[in-house]
């Protein structure tokens, strides 16, 4: 360790013994019955503490770690093949700065699949982080086991200490955009070790216009509700987060039929971002600088820039004339939407062959995709129902974790 190398890292979970030792420490089957009663404990705490409950996300996470969700996904991704299947050792998790739950999804993936973790998580001190930390320690409790197989730690842009955890890992997985992954691979990985990345991405909403319009007032709340879920909780920052908003016009209505469906689809997402959103000022003015780039670039065929009638710039939309690769250059976030009217999924390829697209939100029929994806797109990897694109999976960004964080000792 260089001098003062331990003076560099802040320990939220664990300690430096705890670091010191995890090399050594022993591998574990996947989805062992101890891990899964690790993880249930953690729900339970997570749904029973008072603070949670006002937030989203810490309510969903709960709801992935509970005994019933995990047996799930051990059902789905326990191989019996006649071998032994072990975790790799220890993994090293550097979570994105801007989404403050990431970093347990990925911890708990880890260890689930029998290994141990040292996670990197956001400096800034989210609630969600200690309400998640808090009820680590008590699962903890009644787990000391588990204690070895946990350090979380903060520090800043130490490249030595890069190295330290790097050179220690026999996985890393990097969350947080290119210029992280770029940044974190100039350390070193162990010649067997394997990195997992998870790069710049972003998402798109494909809307069956016509089911909207059929769904009744009561629907249509739980439609504007799911959206701001996918969006506004995390500021639109999320790799899941939709950024361009298609309305398939499959009942080949006219335009202003539509148009007015796309009216009171914004007026429904503004109720609830008039009386729950936080803004800051930074942010709109972020958004209308995008905004007149956008405009000033002729070759993105923007029709017009407007805010859906009666509200301000928490919710701005441009609509757009073509979706072509080059109209993710001007995404945004905060609020920021693109929006583009089709009859024709096909008319997506473009975009969607951009190997940074990765999830599709739709509200409709999945089959409505069916033409784009069969296409050979180079894109999307994740096709789910509005309200869902913040779910996560063992498979995700077409990585399966479970097969990526194990071992096969061939028998």
């Amino acid at each position: 360790m260089g001098k003062g190398m331990e003076n560099s890292i802040k320990y939220v979970l664990g300690s430096e013994e705890i670091l010191e030792a995890m090399s050594g420490l022993a591998g574990r089957e996947p989805f062992s019955e101890e891990l899964l009663g690790f993880c249930g404990e953690v729900s339970k705490e997570l749904m029973k503490t008072p603070a949670g409950k006002n937030y989203p996300d810490i309510v969903t996470l709960g709801f992935w770690l509970r005994r019933g969700s995990t047996e799930k996904l051990r059902k789905r991704f326990l191989v019996e093949d006649g071998n032994i299947h072990m975790g790799r050792g220890v993994v090293f998790h550097v979570a994105p700065s801007n989404v403050p739950v990431n970093f347990a999804y990925s911890l708990f993936a880890g260890l689930l699949c029998g290994n141990a973790n040292v996670v990197r998580i956001p400096s800034r001190d989210f609630q969600q982080i200690r309400i998640i930390v808090d009820a680590l320690e008590k699962a903890l409790r009644e787990y000391p086991n588990m204690r070895s197989y946990l350090c979380l730690v903060r520090y800043g842009h130490e490249k030595e200490v890069n190295d330290r955890l790097s050179a220690m890992c026999d996985v890393r997985i990097i969350w947080g955009g290119d210029a992280v992954v770029a940044e974190i691979r100039k350390s070193s990985l162990k010649p067997r070790a394997s990195e997992i990345t998870f790069a710049d991405r972003f998402s798109l909403a494909v809307i069956d216009a016509a089911k909207y319009a059929s769904s009744d007032g009561q629907e249509k709340r739980k439609i504007a509700r799911a959206f701001y879920n996918d969006t506004y909780l995390t500021d639109q920052n999320a790799c899941t987060s939709p950024r361009i908003i298609v309305w398939l016009n499959t009942a080949r209505n006219k335009r202003e039929e539509v148009a007015a469906t796309r009216e009171e689809f914004w007026k429904g997402l503004w109720e609830i971002v008039e009386a729950e959103y936080t803004f800051q000022d930074i942010q709109g003015v972020n958004k209308l600088t995008k905004k007149y780039l956008l405009a000033a670039d002729a070759e993105t065929g923007v029709s017009r820039s407007r805010l859906p009638d009666g509200v301000d710039n928490r919710l701005v939309c441009v609509e757009i004339d073509r979706v072509e690769k080059k109209a993710a250059g001007y995404f945004d976030n905060a609020g920021f939407f693109l929006e583009y009217v089709t009859e024709d999924v096909l008319n997506l390829a473009e975009l969607c062959n951009d190997d940074r697209c990765q999830t599709i939100g739709y509200l409709g029929a999945k089959e409505m995709l069916l033409p784009l994806i069969k296409a050979g797109v180079r894109g999307i990897d994740r096709v789910v129902p509005v309200g869902h694109t913040m779910d996560f999976d063992l498979i995700w960004d077409g990585y399966n974790l479970a097969e990526r964080l194990t071992r096969v000792v061939s028998l």
